[in-house]
């Protein structure tokens, strides 16, 4: 049985059988949003950025939520240091009261970002001298701005009733915001889609952008970055999984990812008829866990938010620590994969 399930575009197929996955072909990473779903892939985070990548051309990573916490660690001096702090931080550190509000939620995810942090992580993920970091929030535009939690509730009903119509309807209240030091190098200055503004990343503001990326809206408290106006939402608000157009290039676009399918915006995921298709995968190579392996872990399913309100907090940190330690496999099957060069036989068309 396998534990990785393989998609990549016609493009991305061409290169993977005509030369096999190879490090120095990889131009963009993508990292989704998902909360404790990153820890159903750490063991595939762990190769990928401590074994397989050793970037020496600019590598562009771009993520939300917890995928920019991902690509945090990746743009790190030590990427697997930095990912064994926030697996411990996200499993160990997240201990709430019976009815935690908004700002003890703040607080509690702010501590594990601090933890994954470091003391340096901030400058050395701005300074880093081949991986650029863009890191997605939602900045709010009217009543989304409200801390009042009617004003705001009221906001998001209405965001995800337009959404329903149009995913361009988001654009009333929210707007897409990039974060990077890439400057005019960025390979995401074309995006049209939804309206994005591009803003600098810098040692200053790092911190704030990536806790900004992962505050949903009513559960934490929205961030006000500095040197940047208005309040930021969780960038997964706009952008889930990233369904994005990564632009023409030679290289691949190399998406680790919990499912092998595309949700694009957060208030998609109750929409079935909502999901991408393969125009913007066309030089994307996508790697997830099977059905199989899901099937395997503890309670049959990947971790997600459920398991705050359905386990105690001893059950959990038990059951993220056996599949942080199980998703190990799905790292070493992907470079059996890669060194055997049979990688090209297991992938499906996009």
């Amino acid at each position: 049985m396998r534990s990785l399930t393989l998609r990549a575009g016609p493009h991305a197929l061409a290169i993977l059988r005509e030369r096999g996955l190879r490090a120095d072909d990889v131009d963009i990473i993508p990292g989704a949003s998902g909360g404790a779903k990153w820890l159903g892939i750490a063991g595939l985070d762990r190769y990928l950025f401590g074994t397989f990548l050793q970037p020496t051309r600019p590598l562009h990573v771009i993520g939300s939520s917890i995928g920019s916490w991902r690509m945090a660690c990746l743009a790190q001096r030590d990427p697997l240091a930095a990912l064994a702090r926030g697996h411990e931080a996200y499993i160990r550190h997240q201990v709430y009261s019976r009815h935690p509000g908004p700002s003890e939620v703040t607080a509690v995810l702010s501590r594990c970002l601090d933890h994954l942090l470091g003391p340096t992580g901030a400058q050395e993920i701005v300074q880093h001298p081949t991986v650029r970091v863009h890191i997605i929030t939602a900045e709010a535009r009217g009543p989304a701005a409200s801390d009042q939690r009617f004003v705001l509730a009221t906001a998001m009903a209405f965001a995800a009733a337009a959404n329903l119509v149009s995913r361009r309807t988001l654009a009333l209240q929210l707007r897409r915001t990039l974060f990077h030091a890439c400057g005019n190098d960025s390979p995401f200055l074309h995006l049209r889609d939804l309206p994005t503004v591009h803003r600098p990343l810098t040692a200053h503001n790092v911190r704030a952008a990536l806790l900004a990326s992962g505050s949903i809206p009513l559960l934490l408290e929205g961030v006000r970055i500095p040197d940047t106006p208005g309040v930021h939402w969780d960038g997964g608000v706009t952008d889930y999984h990233l369904d994005l157009d990564y632009g023409e290039g030679d290289g691949l676009v190399l998406f680790p990812h919990f499912f092998d399918q595309i949700v694009p915006g957060w208030f998609d995921k109750s929409l079935p008829w909502r999901r991408a298709g393969a125009r913007n995968f066309s030089r994307t190579l996508l790697i997830a866990p099977s059905a199989d392996f899901i099937a395997r872990l503890p309670g049959g399913k990947i971790p997600d938010r459920r398991d705050f309100y359905t386990l105690s907090d001893r059950e959990r940190f038990a059951r993220w620590d056996r599949v942080n330690h199980l998703s190990n496999v799905l790292g070493e099957e992907l470079h059996e994969l890669i060194e055997t060069g049979r990688l090209a036989d297991h992938v499906r068309p996009w």
